[in-house]
């Protein structure tokens, strides 16, 4: 008999069987669905992978665009003990491969943005592969018999829907490959666990406040005619992140368990987020610092700085808000609460949470947050209350140092590698007990807030003193004029490696060198190396050089700057760049 006190990610299917039966819980395009409904399409796929031949432990690859039947695919597969490894849609069909030479599936799903991986990988390719499906049928005509190609609903055929059956474990409660890189290296397969997902759930269900009274507690100018009473006290959740990474997966799952409305679109557009925020009276999001400045570019130009007030909630990921960002949001969403976290992937996304803007609160709407930027680092919050945190100090610092983690939070472990563990004998009781590395490096203020300082394998040595390359963008990106700023360290004779800025300038700010007192929106060397020096930057982080940047920066397919390509730019156009400055 299964044990059904043991975490699942499939425990939410009960309450959106029962108590949101008739409410609406999906909503993709024209194609809404009920409690009941949803749960009837991840019980008949359940049930038609099982008569396929779906074991306990199998792998499923999910490549695909955010959509109802990803959540459906996801839910299915936990549900009878497989494990799901999504694929990241924007990689190449060599990067697709190789992650699937790592996990090795045996069922391949994609949808019409990767169709060409269903056609160009053949079984031989990756051995293990014995199912390759279409998550929808399409206009290519692809699944047929000649072909060998599926569909879910082929998937679903001559099947029953069954009543909720005993749940299905994978070894080691494993339930998610969700793939992570650094700036360099090809991604590694992150094994997450069904108590790990459950756990960050029920941390952002507490902190964040989700749940049912976003509807409930509405400006009264918000029409709720449409709605039926199941519906009147739902969450309506924009899944606004790509369902591949960490973060829209961790938070899909907080709101399934709150039992919300989730509206999926494709993948994020600013101007159609923005209406369909609207049009679907959408209460919660999570969101980048480069999502929010799209949001904010968009609503300038296209709705004339409209307000909207259905918003209740905003997480943001990913790196801190600046306070114009930060300003800005409060203007569009005036009704939000506006929160940050800090985390990775290898932890079930977030570790730490800090409000920035609550508008119940009078202290929030002054000061604009916790933004008053700490002595050293950038303030990320307090830890969820089922996160264990600790500064592991380096030699030369009495506060600084890496930052550990451990609970159920923390993955179980690189698929395919030994859990790379770190053994800290700060106390009797802690000499042999495992903590995880996170690879940052931060300190605690005087409230007991996490102060993140950087990278640990991105710090830059100068004139026998260390630089942390976040430390001086979050300063940089402060100043108006900038929109983003990646720092590196460049190879020098005399300091070892000299901090060089490489920054991206607003629209309507200009580039000059030659101080021209008449012109208000310019920016020089000089003018932010002032700034630097006003935010209280030691003398030794301030960068020496400056190079004006003119493109978006490279980025790896889970977002993060490649900050050696930058250095490779800067190094091999160097003179060229600079003398544009």
């Amino acid at each position: 008999m299964a044990n059904h006190s043991r975490p699942h990610i499939c425990q939410c299917l009960t309450q959106l069987a029962s108590v949101k039966r008739n409410a609406v819980v999906t909503v993709y395009g024209n194609r809404k669905r009920t409690g009941r409904e949803f749960v009837d399409g991840v019980l008949s796929l359940a049930a038609g992978l099982i008569r396929f031949g779906l074991r306990n432990g199998d792998v499923v690859s999910v490549a695909a665009l955010n959509t109802d039947l990803f959540l459906e695919w996801l839910l299915a597969v936990a549900l009878v003990g497989g494990i799901v490894a999504p694929l990241n849609y924007r990689w190449s069909l060599k990067e697709a491969k190789m992650a699937m030479l790592l996990v090795e599936p045996v069922l391949l799903v994609t949808d019409e943005t990767c169709v060409s991986w269903c056609i160009h990988v053949q079984n031989g390719d990756i051995p293990s592969l014995k199912w390759r499906v279409l998550m929808e049928s399409t206009s290519t005509e692809l699944a047929n018999d000649d072909n060998q190609f599926l569909t879910t609903e082929m998937i679903k055929q001559r099947t029953l829907v069954p009543s909720l059956p005993m749940y299905a474990w994978a070894p080691d409660d494993a339930v998610v490959i969700c793939f992570t890189s650094g700036t360099t290296g090809r991604p590694k397969g992150v094994t997450i666990s069904h108590l790990a997902f459950i756990t960050q759930s029920l941390a952002k269900i507490a902190i964040v406040g989700y749940g049912e009274d976003d509807v409930r507690f509405s400006p009264p100018l918000i029409c709720l005619s449409s709605m039926n009473s199941a519906e009147l006290n739902t969450s309506v959740y924009l899944h606004t992140s790509p369902l591949v990474h960490i973060g829209g997966l961790s938070s899909a799952m907080a709101m399934l368990m709150v039992g919300a409305c989730h509206v999926l679109l494709p993948k994020f557009d600013a101007k159609t987020a923005l209406q369909v925020m609207e049009h679907n009276r959408i209460t919660c999001f999570i969101t980048v610092p480069a999502m929010m400045a799209d949001l904010i570019r968009v609503n300038r130009t296209t709705k004339n700085g409209a307000e909207n007030r259905c918003v209740r909630k905003i997480l943001n990921g990913g790196g801190s808000l600046s306070t114009q960002l930060l300003q800005e949001a409060v203007k569009i969403f005036p009704c939000a609460k506006i929160l940050s976290a800090y985390g990775m992937t290898e932890a079930c996304s977030s570790l730490t949470f800090m409000t920035l803007h609550d508008p119940t609160q009078e202290s929030f709407k002054v000061t604009y947050s916790l933004v008053n930027q700490p002595k050293q680092g950038t303030c990320v919050g307090k830890p969820a209350p089922h996160i264990e945190l600790m500064i592991k100090l380096d030699e030369n610092s009495s506060r600084v140092g890496k930052i550990l983690t451990r609970g159920p939070h923390t993955m179980l472990g690189y698929w395919g590698h030994q859990l790379v563990q770190e053994n800290v004998a700060s106390s009797e009781s802690r000499s042999n007990e495992a903590w995880l590395d996170t690879g940052d490096i931060g300190t605690f203020d005087e409230f007991g807030n996490l102060c993140l300082i950087g990278r640990s394998n991105g710090r830059i040595k100068t004139g026998g003193e260390n630089v942390y390359p976040e430390e001086v963008e979050a300063v940089l990106v402060e100043h108006p004029g900038i929109v983003s700023a990646v720092v590196i360290g460049v190879i020098d004779a005399r300091l070892g490696e000299m901090v060089v800025a490489c920054v991206r300038l607003h629209e309507n700010w200009i580039w000059s060198d030659v101080e021209n007192r008449k012109q208000s929106f310019q920016l020089s060397s000089e003018t932010l190396k002032h700034h630097c020096r006003t935010q209280n930057l030691t003398g030794f982080k301030i960068p020496k050089r400056f190079v004006r940047w003119e493109k978006q920066f490279p980025l790896t397919t889970t977002g993060k700057v490649k900050r050696d390509e930058v250095r490779r730019q800067v190094m091999s156009h160097f003179q060229i760049l600079t003398s544009s400055l």
